[in-house]
């Protein structure tokens, strides 16, 4: 459930960032995206605390592994901007890389 809701509210708010960003210039469009997707990810694991799908202590890495995901996603997404199946997987690496990170967040911290 957490790779799925932190992956779709991250792409959503990309594209909500793209968008306010295209209405400025066409190189707004990118920055929007990339700063719309990053508050994305804050916002989506702040929200998984808060709907219980993640513990308090697992927030930090959460908010780490997901930016690393989407900063992944972001050039893939694009560079295969031309076909709406890449960019729609590509958001999928935000999830994964919030899970990975809280799995192995929690191993290091339980030393």
């Amino acid at each position: 459930m957490l790779v799925f809701f932190v992956s779709g509210s991250t792409g959503a708010a990309a594209v909500l960032g793209s968008v306010l960003g295209a209405a400025v210039n066409h190189a707004g469009l990118f920055i929007g995206a990339l700063v719309g997707g990053l508050i994305g990810v804050w916002v989506a694991v702040r929200l998984s605390k808060t709907l219980r799908f993640i513990e308090a202590n697992e927030v930090r890495p959460g908010i780490l592994g997901g930016c690393i995901g989407f900063l992944l996603a972001a050039p893939l997404a694009a560079a295969n901007a031309h076909t709406p199946v890449i960019p729609i997987l590509s958001v999928g690496l935000v999830g994964l890389g919030a899970l990975v990170s809280i799995k192995v967040g929690g191993k290091i911290g339980s030393r």
